[in-house]
């Protein structure tokens, strides 16, 4: 039997070797994009890798749930994967008229009442359409002059973008219990890192410069929604840690190698931007 002295050592490693990684402490791209110094092609690069990896990303979680070790694994994996493609999360509790008459008030950053819940479960709730993810996406691309044909599919992803997505599918829906905890937890500790935050602040910026009407639901959605997850990854982390047969020999190296995937995706779109601007200065002179 494990001991709780042995839990606080394994906190300690994770702090040391796992959350220490490079694309958790600083992100270059987000730092460069928060500034919101953006020009058109700019959010059109970011909107379609975005997509590629936000579309993808479904048969990773269904590779999550598929190889679930217990059925409350499953039905957690099952809340990510159905409300990414359109069931409402229905609250345990109701909301308050006043809490609605905002939410309807401010769409555009709260997100439509009918189709947004950033808590409760899938069970009972409703399923619609346009509560998909992807068609949020797909509504902030639009004022982008980028339709359905151009965004959220494979052969849309640069080779960094793939990488990426590749290795959420080999990692995060590992069926090797350790090696998918690992991964899952490196991505929770990622997406809670504030990336959403500096990306909802350029696109305001660039939003408010160039006078584009943009859709950010889908980013403050997502902001709220890892805010909370983030609460719950330590008591998640102690249930993880005492789980019969855990390793956390794969739990680290393969959270660290997730996380080297994280750093591919946006270190990508960061030489992307990096040449593409260099190239456009280029011409100007």
């Amino acid at each position: 039997m494990k001991t709780q002295q042995e839990y606080e050592q394994f906190l300690k490693r994770v702090d040391k070797d796992l959350l220490s990684h490079q694309i958790i402490q600083e992100n270059k791209y987000t730092e460069w994009f928060k500034q919101g110094n953006l020009s058109h092609e700019d959010v059109k690069n970011f909107t379609v890798q975005f997509s590629v990896f936000s579309n993808l990303f479904l048969v990773a979680q269904l590779k999550k749930m598929l190889n679930a070790e217990n059925l409350d694994e499953m039905r957690a994996s099952k809340e990510i994967l159905c409300n990414e493609l359109g069931t409402i999360f229905k609250r345990k509790a109701n909301e308050s008229n006043q809490s609605l008459e905002q939410r309807d008030k401010n769409k555009e950053i709260e997100g439509d009442p009918e189709l947004v819940n950033t808590e409760g479960t899938i069970d009972g709730g409703v399923f619609k359409f346009r509560a998909a993810h992807f068609e949020w996406l797909l509504g902030f691309a639009k004022p982008l002059n980028l339709e359905f044909k151009d965004i959220g599919k494979r052969k849309h992803g640069t080779q960094s973008t793939l990488h990426f997505t590749d290795e959420l599918e080999r990692l995060y829906g590992n069926a090797d219990f350790s090696i998918g905890a690992g991964a899952s937890f490196a991505v929770e500790n990622w997406a809670a890192a504030g990336f959403w935050r500096d990306l909802i602040t350029g696109l305001t910026k660039f939003k408010e410069k160039e006078n584009v009407n943009l859709h950010l639901a889908f980013f403050t959605w997502h902001d709220k929604v890892e805010g909370q997850h983030a609460a719950h990854t330590q008591e998640e982390l102690k249930e993880i840690y005492f789980v019969e047969g855990f390793d956390e020999d794969k739990f680290i190296k393969h959270g660290l190698e997730m996380l080297d995937g994280v750093a591919i995706f946006w270190n990508g779109l960061n030489q992307e931007q990096v040449t593409r601007n260099q190239k456009q200065h280029s011409l100007a002179i």
